[in-house]
């Protein structure tokens, strides 16, 4: 079984940045995926970014304002984001898949605004 706690979330002002943890827990290997998904309200979720043996993938709406690291001794990811704006306003779940299941975390809450 496997655990995600995120944690990191808050208000932030526009042009501001934000680093959010997540700490995984159990039957957790590099090989697999672990990633960040967002989802604001009204909207599908959509990936953030992911980290799967050395190669991220970067969500579209985010790319090139965000940087992402894993630590597979901790089993953590870190997000890292930079000039944020409203539209970067979501609760933000952290992901793990391995070959029969997907997992994820209780989700922790941005906020974007003055």
């Amino acid at each position: 079984q496997v655990q995600l706690v995120e944690s990191g979330g808050g208000l932030v002002q526009p042009g501001g940045s934000l680093r959010l943890s997540c700490e995984g827990s159990g039957s957790i290997f590099s090989m697999y995926t672990m990633g960040w998904y967002r989802q604001a309200p009204g909207k599908q979720r959509e990936l953030v970014a992911s980290f799967a043996g050395g190669r991220v993938k970067y969500g579209e709406s985010v790319k090139g304002r965000i940087a992402i690291s894993r630590d597979d001794a901790k089993n953590t990811l870190d997000l890292q984001m930079y000039r944020l704006n409203a539209e970067d306003t979501a609760v933000y779940y952290c992901n793990y898949q391995d070959t029969t299941s997907t997992y994820w975390g209780q989700g922790t809450q941005v906020t974007v605004s003055s």
